[in-house]
């Protein structure tokens, strides 16, 4: 079994007329859809908002621009019924190609061929359909106002 680890991580928000794009996945032990936004590992040398771009252009084929950190989280949590342990870097940032927004959704995929497909949600549909993550990130987007 491998020993358990600290993954550093960068997601991407995409705030946009008081929404977030966010993929949904469910969580069979808890019972719960958890939604959270695009992004993934950060790479050994790799800076966090490079790794931003490179995990959309990875999971959407999709260019972005104007990247800027929201700032960090740390989330401690239980997934599938297994501990994680994580550095989140928040980001925020811009599709070049403005006709995504006017999208419901986007479909792409994981490294390891996993499907995404990722929604616009604001506020409400978050916390009526499931709960965002990680832990605080709700929190953090409402100070920004960037949520309600």
């Amino acid at each position: 079994m491998p020993q358990p680890r600290i993954r550093h991580i960068a997601i991407c928000v995409f705030s946009h007329q008081g929404k977030i794009l966010v993929n949904a996945f469910p969580d069979a032990v808890k019972q719960q859809t958890l939604f959270r936004p695009l992004g993934g590992g950060i790479e050994f040398g790799e800076h966090s908002a490079d790794a931003i771009v490179r995990e959309i252009r990875e999971e959407l084929d999709l260019p972005i621009h104007d990247v800027r950190l929201l700032g960090t989280l740390e989330s401690l949590f239980t997934y599938l019924g297994k501990p994680g342990h994580e550095f989140v870097q928040v980001y925020d940032a811009q599709f070049s190609d403005l006709r995504v927004y006017d999208q419901c959704g986007l479909e792409g995929h994981e490294s390891n061929g996993d499907r995404i497909q990722a929604q616009w949600r604001d506020s409400e549909s978050l916390r009526r359909d499931g709960v965002l993550v990680p832990e605080g990130l709700h929190e953090m987007l409402r100070s920004l106002s960037l949520l309600e």
